[in-house]
């Protein structure tokens, strides 16, 4: 493995046997490829989206990376560690965050799971103090410290379980939908930490999601899975291009009028004073909204992202009719 790649995948597949019922007291045995061959490398620093859509092996390659799930077949290293033979050693140089389950401690005290987890990593005291301080700078978490897991927001809890992902400084953090749920301020408080993080101490970072903002604003580089394979590896704006995805613009005009005119954009959409202008989503929004308050009386707008699991459905029927 290149010594830039802390993370390496070839041919990895993971496969489940599953029986389902076809009659009274009778089980049929299928098997389901929710991996199927798999390869990539993630070099040493780099941000990385996964994305794709439920059910299609996120969640199944970050739980194989992490050691949870043994691979079916094909070759797996993290830091040059076999992650399902290694876990315990391998847990010293990775963090993960599961947006929809917490790592923290329900009835304790915030504060108390971080003091766990100092013992259970067996952390020095000068670079745990260290860590708690930044983390609960950064994500501002000093008047939470002393309530209960359980009583904290959505928001506060994923601020909370990121900054333990962190405590033991490792070098990849594993993002499964870490802004599920959260609202437009913590989204934005989580994606400025993560930035930072990766900017200061260079932490390779793979994250899931279905938020395509999260991956515009962190990441370079997106990777697309569906069935199981690997159907895209590359820039966002050529995943746009690929799936010709569109951007959604809503206009709120001043008064009602007939279906906007407006050069590389069409309308879809028309209620009232408002009106829903589809526009490639590779594209800049900046001159569609220059052409549009030029020639109509425009009160506000908002921008839509385009929803990925139709752009990478799309992308899947056109490979699949190829």
């Amino acid at each position: 493995m290149d010594t830039a790649d802390l993370i390496e995948l070839e041919g990895v597949e993971k496969v489940f046997d599953v029986r389902r019922k076809t009659g009274f007291l009778r089980r049929e045995r299928h098997e389901v490829r929710a991996v199927d061959g798999i390869s990539f490398t993630v070099p040493r620093g780099e941000m990385v989206g996964y994305i794709g859509p439920n059910g299609a092996g996120k969640s199944t390659t970050i739980k194989m990376l992490t050691g949870i799930l043994t691979p079916s077949g094909g070759r797996l290293r993290v830091a040059g560690i076999d992650p399902s033979r290694e876990r315990t050693r391998l847990a010293q140089r990775i963090g993960v965050v599961f947006g929809q389950r917490t790592t923290l401690w329900w009835d304790l005290p915030l504060i108390d799971s971080y003091r766990l987890m100092h013992r259970m990593y067996r952390i020095p005291d000068t670079r745990f103090h260290e860590n708690l301080d930044r983390c609960v700078e950064l994500l501002e978490l000093g008047a939470l410290l002393d309530v209960p897991v359980r009583q904290l927001s959505l928001g506060q809890r994923m601020r909370g379980d990121i900054a333990a992902a962190l405590l033991h400084d490792p070098e990849v953090l594993y993002l499964d939908e870490p802004t599920i749920g959260l609202d437009v301020i913590s989204k934005a408080k989580v994606r400025g930490f993560l930035r930072d993080l990766n900017a200061e101490s260079g932490t390779t970072v793979l994250l899931t999601t279905h938020d395509l903002t999260d991956i515009e604003q962190l990441c370079e580089r997106v990777m697309v899975i569906d069935h199981g394979r690997l159907m895209y590896d590359g820039p966002l704006a050529g995943l746009h291009e690929v799936g010709e995805s569109e951007r959604t613009l809503v206009v709120d005009l001043e008064r009602e009028l007939p279906p906007m005119e407006v050069e590389s954009a069409r309308v879809v959409k028309v209620e009232g004073p408002r009106q829903w202008l589809a526009f490639p989503a590779a594209e800049s929004a900046a001159p569609l909204v220059a052409r549009i308050a030029a020639r109509y009386p425009m009160a506000d707008l908002s921008i839509r992202e385009p929803d990925i699991e139709a752009v990478i459905a799309k992308m899947y029927a056109e490979k699949a009719t190829s």
